[in-house]
């Protein structure tokens, strides 16, 4: 059974810092693409980051571009998200993706192949 599992979350105070972890079980995701979405209440799930699978290239949402860095683990944790100087408004369950897809980052929901449970993070003002 394949299953992505993050981790990680909480709740933090704004300006604080959370690095999220993701772990991997049932196969390797050493050749896809990974991602981070989000999804507030009474929102749309919406991108955050993604990585390529080499780590040589990655995508961000404006709203997180400077603050939150996608980055490559090993084989059972392929990805982590780590974010800084939190904001009330990134209060949101946190999933990570997996994108067999190998050629162009993608920051829709729909190329993603396979899907985390999510974790929550709360960021208090």
């Amino acid at each position: 059974q394949v299953q992505l599992v993050e981790s990680g979350g909480g709740l933090v105070q704004a300006e604080d810092s959370l690095r999220l972890s993701c772990a991997a079980s049932g196969r390797t995701f050493n050749s896809y693409a990974m991602g981070w979405f989000r999804q507030a209440p009474g929102k749309e799930r919406e991108f955050v980051a993604a990585i390529g699978w080499s780590g040589g290239s990655t995508l961000y949402a404006d709203s997180v571009k400077g603050r939150f860095t996608i980055s490559r683990g090993n084989v059972k944790n392929p990805v982590y998200l780590q974010m800084r100087s939190l904001k009330p408004e990134d209060t949101a369950v946190y999933y990570c993706a997996a994108d067999r897809t190998i050629t162009t980052l993608s920051p829709d929901a729909d190329e993603y192949d396979y899907w985390g449970q999510g974790t929550q993070v709360t960021v208090s003002s």
